[in-house]
Formats: C-alpha cells, structure tokens, sequence
C-alpha cells in the first residue's frame, strides 16, 4: 500500500506541471489575504466546496467525484497556497491560513451556508472552517482528518519523520521543481513540516469540535493512515456527527472506492 506521503508527494509533482500552461477554462483567480488562489467552479446548484488533500490538488483528490457532483451542484474547488496553479507563500504551510484563505475565497464570491467536502488535510481545514466560520458552512464531509500528529498511525508517523531527516541529505529521494519555493524549503519539506507539527491543539481539539453544531459525516478507509480511535474520537465530539467506515480502502477514499462514497456523500448532503 503506497503510504499517504508517497501518495502525496507524486501528486504534488502533477499538480505543478499545469504551472507551465494557462489556466483550465473552470479555472480562476481571487486575490485573498494579499495573495493570489486559484480555484475552479463547475455545475450549478447549491454550493459545494471541494477542499483537497496536502500536496494534491482538486483534480488529484477528487477526479472521480467532479462530475457526479457537479451535475447537482455548483462545485467550487480552490488550490491552496503552494499548491497546483497556486503560488508558494513565504513562511511555513498553515492549516491556519488555509482556513483563513478559504473563508475569504467564499466571502468573496458571496457564498454562504456552502456544503463542505474534505478529503486528509482538506478535512482538517472543512473542520477549521466550521468551527472559525460556522456562518459560511452548511453541512460538512471529511475522510481521513486528524486532530494531532499522534492520530496518524505509528508507522506512517515513523515514516513522515524519516523523510524529514532524508529531506535534509544531499541524496534527495524526492526532486520537485525548483520554484516551488523561491525564499525557503521546498513545498516537501514545508508539507512534512505541517504533518509532523500540526494540526495543534489551538486549530482543533474536542472542545473546538464540540461547538460544531452542523452536521458532519466523518469518513475512513477501512485500512486508513488515521488510527481508527482517533476517527472515533472525532465522531464522538461532534453534536452532530456520523460515522461512515469505507470498505476495502485505504487513506484514499475518494479514488479507491468512488461509487459508494459518492452515493454516501450526495445522500448526506442532499438528505433533509
């Protein structure tokens, strides 16, 4: 089984390559917090939120959800700061300024009460999201979050840290473009950072997700990356939260087993 750091690390090498072209035609600019973000609309409909995994992009996390949920829904699908067509920003990766930049995206576009879909690092920020921002969010999908560090399992923590010690060898094991970060560490080494460090307690913990009142379905592959007590832990603190375990699917949910989640995630969003 191909770990959540290969999984992202060779997304985040594909997700760069659209830099050398212009934009896709569902693709757009918004300036944010300063900066610029990319992001991608499709469909019509209420609004969805698509939030993608670390080092990934909307394409990557979410190919095989696109057009089932677009055919219902507007589908907005930003890329987050040092990600796909969205350029690196000095300083450390923060699931903070996700967040932060994610509610001015839909402040920007006038959207409220929006459904929210996030899949491994999109799930920590769909949770920060409603937990900062309960005014923009409607319902809430995640597969894969955590609250800490120590919710990933031992071996994949192990792992993260050791790529974090190769990452600092002459003999990179990953080669990513040079201008993923003109002033810093590569975006590899900034994502391995946020993985090791965060989320923090201050981001999300029990008590935050304890004032989450709107319904939330926590996901996670029946093999998942996420220790299953933490998954639970986080059903457990939210008023409103459901379980779904994916069968026969590892951290990637979404691409692995696309029918049934798709089913699951429209019948919860579009459920009364």
């Amino acid at each position: 089984m191909r770990t959540r750091l290969q999984r992202f690390l060779t997304a985040l090498l594909a997700a760069w390559l659209p830099l050398v072209a212009a934009a896709a035609p569902a693709g757009h600019w918004a300036h944010v917090n300063g900066h610029r973000l990319y992001y991608e609309s499709h469909g019509g409909g209420r609004a969805l939120l698509l939030l993608h995994g670390g080092g990934a992009t909307p394409a990557s996390s979410f190919g095989k959800q696109l057009a089932a949920f677009a055919s219902g829904h507007r589908v907005i699908a930003p890329e987050q700061a040092g990600h796909g067509h969205s350029p690196d920003l000095p300083g450390p990766l923060s699931y903070t300024r996700m967040t932060e930049d994610t509610a001015a995206l839909l402040r920007l576009l006038h959207v409220r009460h929006v459904d929210v879909v996030g899949f491994s690092d999109g799930g920590i920020v769909a949770l920060m999201l409603a937990v900062r921002h309960p005014e923009l969010v409607r319902r809430v999908v995640v597969s894969g979050a955590n609250l800490a560090p120590d919710g990933l399992e031992d071996d994949e923590l192990a792992r993260t840290r050791d790529t974090l010690a190769a990452l600092h060898r002459p003999e990179r094991p990953v080669l990513l473009p040079s201008g993923a970060a003109a002033h810093g560490p590569s975006v590899a080494e900034k994502l391995v950072h946020l993985w090791l460090e965060s989320p923090t307690r201050d981001q999300l913990n029990p008590a935050l997700l304890a004032g989450i009142h709107t319904p939330v379905l926590v996901m996670a592959g029946e093999r998942d990356l996420i220790k299953r007590d933490h998954t639970l832990e986080i059903v457990h603190a939210l008023p409103a939260g459901r379980l779904y375990i994916v069968p026969d699917a590892s951290h990637g949910t979404f691409a692995e087993q696309p029918e049934r989640v798709n089913s699951v995630v429209l019948a919860f969003l579009d459920s009364p």
